[in-house]
């Protein structure tokens, strides 16, 4: 394993994002994802939150995930999860690993995100704006006095963890090098949508 390299056993699931310092409620029910969180439970509660880059089974995944710990499991009498995973950080694939684990493990290496400055106060002022046209247009009920509220990071990647993009414009949003710059895309990908999105049913996309 490379120097600096952690091994993790990673989830892959579209649509997805965990962000650091972020919240993920799941529900675990495919009997290979339950071997995966009784051995994260066992271990050290991590899981790597990844999105798959394709169809194939296995999917081919992409390389920016995002790791999370197990903050809260609720284990149901048929051997179902209810899981929150709280969001510790990025990490790179370097490799996939040959295992027996019905799970699929990987050696990653973690970046360090240095901590996000606050967004200019006029870009917090538009995002807050789009996503208020945007909510309206979707029929989303908002506490925008609770949305005020929020901290610059939480509302960014709150926006980017619950938005309905697709799979490419999510992942786009995790790789985003730092706050300011997926705030923006976040606006881009909201003014498309009021432009081109308004009788899709399909999540918006980048494609």
């Amino acid at each position: 394993m490379a120097e600096g390299a952690t091994r993790l056993s990673v989830f892959p699931l579209g649509g997805a994002l965990l962000f650091p310092r972020m919240q993920l409620p799941l529900h675990i029910f495919e009997p290979r994802y339950r071997a995966l969180v009784s051995d994260a439970m066992a271990r050290d509660r991590r899981i790597g939150m990844v999105q798959p880059r394709g169809p194939g089974d296995p999917p081919p995944l992409f390389e920016i995930g995002c790791v999370g710990r197990i903050a809260h499991v609720e284990a149901l009498d048929d051997g179902r999860y209810n899981i929150i995973l709280e969001g510790l950080a990025r990490f790179r694939i370097l490799s996939e690993l040959r295992v027996a684990t019905p799970f699929r493990q990987v050696e990653a290496q973690l970046i360090d995100d240095a901590p996000e400055d606050p967004l200019p106060l006029a870009q917090r002022a538009a995002l807050e704006t789009e996503s208020r046209r945007f909510a309206e247009a979707q029929g989303y009920a908002v506490d925008w006095n609770a949305v005020s509220r929020l901290d610059d990071e939480s509302l960014v990647n709150g926006i980017a963890q619950i938005a309905p993009f697709d799979t490419a414009a999510k992942q786009a949003l995790l790789e985003a090098p730092d706050l300011a710059d997926r705030a923006e895309l976040i606006i881009q990908l909201m003014q498309f949508f009021g432009r081109h999105g308004g009788e899709r049913d399909d999540p918006v996309t980048l494609q």
